[in-house]
């Protein structure tokens, strides 16, 4: 489905739910949020190694979304996430809503994700897994 020619890291359908919409009768925009939310977590899972420990937790740093076209109710969508930077203890995802055959893009934007010790509330080194998969996808850091 990918709107543009980056290497989607995850992609998860969505089956949209009576409740998701709002007076208007599209999407309320903060369930925008919770499908990337669900994404995000589904993909760390999907990693099959630890990204959250006792010790250690990741944070959502910053959020930004652009909404581009209502989602109307009934459909399915696509959420993808992209990997658009990597650093010492964060991740930057980029991100799409879009329609299920790949031709509207509801959404777009990106997450900023900080590991953090808990202990002490700083940053942390990012979890192996995350690195090594989002790196593999990553474009390469400006000069």
């Amino acid at each position: 489905m990918s709107l543009d020619n980056r290497t989607a890291l995850f992609r998860m359908p969505i089956e949209l739910r009576w409740r998701d919409l709002d007076a208007f009768n599209h999407v309320n925009n903060s369930n925008f949020m919770t499908y990337l939310e669900e994404a995000r977590i589904r993909w760390f899972d999907s990693l099959g190694e630890e990204w959250v420990t006792d010790a250690t937790a990741p944070l959502l740093a910053a959020v930004q979304m652009n909404y581009r076209v209502p989602i109307p109710y009934p459909s399915s969508v696509v959420v993808e996430l992209f990997a658009d930077r990597v650093g010492n203890s964060s991740v930057t995802l980029g991100h799409h809503i879009g329609s299920e055959d790949g031709t509207v893009l509801h959404a777009d934007g990106h997450v900023v994700m900080v590991w953090i010790d808990r202990a002490t509330g700083r940053p942390t080194a990012l979890p192996d897994a995350v690195r090594r998969v989002a790196s593999s996808i990553a474009p390469p850091a400006a000069p």
